[in-house]
């Protein structure tokens, strides 16, 4: 009972020193702050762009040798985008270059009907980053070379639309219960979200562990603490602590995306919202989104802590941690990866992997029907995983609070186990 209590007396130290620190007010509220802007991204961008939509218009002068394509442009921009103004001219191409370049004009649109009936085009602006513009006239360009085409070979309008008709392409999948492309498609927006998520998290809460245990050490804190409290209690006390204090940041981070969205005006259709559609059944993929997130967060913790025991001073934990955060990255890349090809061989080989797991069959489970046994296995193994390392993690946790000096290589291991058996 009494060692339940110092673990308990611990984890709440943990959090709660935590959970009062600026660093995390700091970054939960401009966290939160970036979440309600990228949710209402699409209305505060038209705050600033609806004033200059109604007024401006993009001046585009045309020469046509031919005269007959710049009418045409005319009539057929409308449709395309109204913002742009065409204005067509007979004087030379090299006399309204430099009206261009003295701001008469924003662009110009030189134009050739070629013998074999194609158009050519050249447009001529200051910048190459107004593409929308470009792409507009380009589209309208298009329709008015099909139109010519279907003249000179008496096509009726009827015809042309025939022609131009896109091809009705379904797309089924032999197998029982495999997601279509829609369904596919919410997946991925959602798995991209989480994996992100996942990442970040276990990148940032195992930092924090091992600054914890580091910072403890320095200040001799821990001479005292290993004499009373078993080192395996330690590890998992601080671990615990630093993951209800994770969870409460991404609790109160998901209150604010949830609220921000239900209270948002934009419909979330089109644009980027189209690729984090989360209007069907995605409560599976966010159940598992949990459980790989607290896995792969005790993995990485555990590494973490016994790791920040090897070290003396804080400046040293980048070089100590180093593995661990190539391993985390590693993940990420993979998962990345695995979103665009779920069923590769790599992905599903590492999907086991239990440094991998947690990102990348995350990623399976999230784009693919496995069988049920494919996560529990990686479950499984990713659970033993953690018990092999916080068993070994206690081991060297316990000699490595007692090691004192500049260095923070992997060769102190081997002093702090054997630190450690001599404090048995």
């Amino acid at each position: 009972m009494l060692l339940l209590n110092r673990f308990g007396l611990i984890l709440s130290k943990t959090y709660m020193q935590k959970l009062k620190s600026k660093s995390f007010l700091i970054t939960t509220i401009l966290f939160a702050l970036a979440i309600v802007v990228g949710t209402n991204f699409q209305s505060i961008a038209g705050l600033f762009n609806s004033d200059e939509g109604d007024e401006e218009k993009w001046e585009v002068v045309v020469h046509d040798e031919n005269g007959a394509v710049a009418s045409a442009l005319e009539q057929q921009i409308v449709f395309v985008n109204e913002q742009i103004s065409i204005t067509p001219s007979e004087e030379a191409p090299s006399d309204l270059e430099e009206q261009v370049e003295e701001g008469e004009y924003d662009a110009l649109l030189t134009v050739m009907l070629l013998e074999s009936g194609k158009l050519e085009a050249t447009y001529f602006s200051d910048s190459l980053t107004s593409d929308q513009y470009s792409s507009d006239l380009q589209i309208a360009m298009q329709t008015i070379q099909s139109n010519l085409a279907a003249s000179e070979l008496n096509l009726s309008a009827d015809e042309l639309a025939t022609l131009n008709m896109p091809v009705a392409f379904n797309h089924e999948s032999f197998t029982d219960g495999a997601k279509s492309a829609e369904e596919l498609d919410e997946a991925r927006g959602l798995v991209y979200i989480l994996i992100f998520v996942i990442y970040m998290s276990v990148l940032i809460y195992s930092m924090m562990i091992a600054t914890e245990v580091a910072t403890e050490k320095s200040s001799r804190v821990m001479e005292i603490l290993v004499s009373s409290v078993p080192p395996i209690q330690q590890i998992f006390a601080k671990i615990l602590g630093v993951g209800l204090l994770g969870l409460t940041q991404l609790a109160l981070w998901a209150a604010v995306g949830f609220a921000s969205i239900q209270l948002s005006s934009d419909s979330f259709e089109g644009g980027i919202y189209s690729l984090f559609d989360f209007s069907g059944n995605s409560v599976g993929t966010i159940v598992y989104g949990i459980i790989f997130f607290l896995l792969g967060y005790f993995l990485f913790a555990a590494l973490a802590a016994f790791l920040g025991s090897l070290v003396s001073r804080t400046e040293d934990l980048q070089q100590m941690l180093m593995p661990v955060n190539l391993l985390i990255v590693a993940g990420a890349m993979l998962a990345f990866f695995g979103l665009a090809n779920p069923e590769g061989t790599l992905i599903t080989i590492t999907s086991y992997i239990p440094f991998f797991s947690p990102l990348v069959m995350f990623t399976r489970v999230g784009m693919l029907n496995l069988p049920m046994w494919e996560p529990l296995l990686a479950i499984g193994l990713t659970l033993l995983t953690i018990f092999i390392i916080g068993w070994f993690g206690a081991k060297v946790y316990r000699g490595g609070v007692l090691m004192y000096g500049n260095s923070s290589s992997f060769k102190d291991l081997k002093k702090a186990l054997i630190l450690s058996k001599k404090e048995k």
